[in-house]
């Protein structure tokens, strides 16, 4: 797990190597055990290195293979390194252990179909000497950020977007139509937009390649089938929850491939509790859990304590339960804003950036169970789909999901910042239209997974572990796992309220108490309701001078918020005070104009 960083230079003369650096500087916290610089010819890499795999300098990046002409950088982990180092080891000769040179041999095996080769989380640039390019790649469910920025005849690349934004000549302008899905989406913005105009993802599962001339072109080497296989159509349930015991029980394992502990994030749900339960069976001894608490506010419970320490010590887990005082929340804030690739809004943000701190100091790396929900209709909105058609998914997904509609976007913002066409539901449209599903389950479980988790849990989970440091591997977003979950029939998810055929298999391994308790979300009552510090603070940065003088939101609006700051819940429960708020506090933060 790392931080990268790049420039590509399509004029003559040299990259400039202070603008890597600074990129540098900013992705620091993502890889504190390491780091290196490297030039050649047209192109720069910079990359910072959290020592996972490989512990020794001969894990170092960027790693350079003379013989073949291949430099690289990357950012994840490879998790069946060991199977290709011995597929190709008749052909190659390998000086290391780490996960990264077997990257550089697939890619000189099997060249821009390399990426088909990996299984893990990766975010990827291998500059080819021989054949003059740069290839880059992102792991099949965008686990791993890169982001892009061009201009001035050159292209600069880094994992987060505050990284290209300190390397300078970032057009940092609000992008309207990320701005849009931002507030449409509860702080969505999918690749390969931004809220920036200046920059861009690299959309998952997409390898891109890059000339010496500024030539680009990208090819997407993966996607689930979400129709049903011909070969499972006699499977009865039974069938389904043995594929699924197996699948992820060989995802649980693949992410146990380290040089140092590997740890569980254990909220107490059936997800994590699942993973746990996996790596008992697997054998795993002394695994070490982690739990996170917060102070209770009135009748909003701050933990769930009660679910995790009943798996801890069912399992015999190493358990750390982690209190974190109410008081600590609004001086955590500014840290979780400067932590943020994008403007995140959810109230959990800060929650995984408070037990990634603590976590840290005793493992850097942790199992979590994200994901699951998106792959098995776990969320409330998904449970209306199960009796609906397809041509209605469209529909009772924006129903449920949208925060704000196009005339509301129209009346809170600046002219300027709304055009007459609604964005955000001809996107919607156009991944409706293009997912091959029979089914409005399968429909909307396509939009979550593909579209809308990268930035979104996936993105918070990033950002807020690599702040300190801490690698997360989601099993649940193992891409067998994600296929064999796309295959499988929309009753057996949506049954028992959702995640049908997870309670099962959980009934096999599980306390029943944890299978069958109410839903749970990350417990954070001093952000699920604006009072206090944190209220004074949103309330200080939208008056500011600096957000008046942005223009983004209509003063009347804001006033109107302020004037009632916990009433204006949309239909998926966020607070668009707290979401205009964050996108302020980031866009003070990062230095960015309007």
């Amino acid at each position: 797990m790392c931080g990268i960083v790049g420039e590509l230079l399509f004029t003559p003369g040299a990259p400039d190597m202070r603008a890597v650096e600074r990129m540098m500087a900013s992705v620091e916290h993502r890889g504190p055990d390491d780091g290196g610089m490297w030039s050649r010819q047209w192109a720069a890499f910079g990359h910072h290195r959290l020592a996972i795999i490989d512990l020794s300098e001969r894990g170092s990046q960027p790693m350079t293979d003379e013989n073949l002409g291949l430099t690289v950088v990357f950012n994840g982990c490879i998790y069946n390194h060991h199977e290709l180092r011995e597929e190709l080891r008749d052909e190659f000769e390998f000086t290391s252990e780490s996960d990264t040179e077997a990257i550089l041999k697939a890619y000189a095996k099997w060249g821009e179909d390399f990426a088909d080769h990996l299984y893990g989380m990766f975010a990827i640039a291998i500059f080819d000497e021989r054949r003059n390019r740069v290839v880059f790649a992102r792991d099949r469910l965008g686990i791993k950020p890169l982001y892009f920025t061009r201009n001035d005849g050159r292209l600069r690349f880094a994992s987060t977007l505050p990284a290209l934004i300190a390397g300078g000549g970032v057009d940092t302008t609000l992008d309207p139509i990320g701005l849009h899905h931002y507030l449409s989406w509860h702080s969505i913005v999918p690749a390969p937009r931004t809220i920036l105009r200046g920059a861009e993802k690299l959309p998952p599962a997409t390898v891109r390649v890059v000339e010496s001339d500024g030539r680009t072109r990208d090819r997407v080497y993966w996607s689930a089938d979400y129709r049903r296989d011909a070969s499972r159509s006699e499977w009865d349930t039974d069938d389904w929850i043995e594929a699924l015991h197996m699948t992820l029980s060989a995802a649980v394992k693949r992410r146990l491939v380290s040089h140092v502990p590997v740890g569980v994030l254990l909220s107490g749900g059936l997800d994590s509790s699942l993973i746990v339960a996996l790596l008992n069976e697997l054998g795993v001894e002394g695994l070490q859990t982690f739990s996170i608490g917060f102070d209770s506010i009135g009748e909003r419970q701050g933990d769930e304590f009660a679910y995790s320490d009943l798996i801890a010590k069912h399992f015999d887990t190493d358990h750390h339960r982690l209190h974190i005082p109410g008081d600590d929340l609004p001086s955590a804030v500014p840290h979780v804003i400067e932590s943020m690739s994008e403007p995140m809004a959810s109230h959990d943000v800060a929650a995984f950036y408070l037990l990634a701190e603590a976590v840290s100091e005793h493992v850097k790396v942790v199992q979590t169970g994200q994901g699951a929900d998106e792959l098995f209709a776990g969320y409330g909105y998904h449970q209306p789909l199960a009796d609906a058609s397809r041509l209605h998914a469209l529909d009772l997904f924006t129903a449920s999901f949208r925060d704000r509609s196009h005339d509301e976007l129209r009346e809170i913002l600046e002219a300027e910042h709304v055009g007459e066409t609604d964005v955000s539901m001809k996107l919607l449209e156009e991944q409706f239209a293009d997912l091959a599903t029979d089914t409005a389950v399968d429909a909307v479980l396509g939009l979550d997974t593909h579209t809308f988790m990268p930035d979104d849990p996936v993105k918070r989970v990033d950002n807020m572990t690599m702040a300190w440091g801490l690698e997360a591997r989601v099993p649940f977003l193992d891409h067998e796992l994600v296929e064999l979950a796309a295959q499988c029939p929309p009753e057996l998810k949506t049954m028992q309220g959702g995640k049908g055929l997870l309670k099962e298999l959980g009934r096999r391994m599980l306390p029943h108490e944890v299978v069958d308790r109410p839903k749970g979300y990350f417990p954070v009552p001093g952000f699920t309701e604006l009072r206090g510090e944190v209220l004074d603070m949103v309330g200080d940065v939208l008056t500011s001078r600096a957000a008046r003088d942005r223009g983004v939101f209509r003063g009347s609006y804001v006033d109107e918020l302020l004037s009632n700051p916990n009433g204006h819940n949309t239909p998926a429960g966020s607070n668009p005070l707290w979401s205009i708020a964050v996108l302020e506090m980031w866009l003070q933060r990062h230095l960015v104009g309007s």
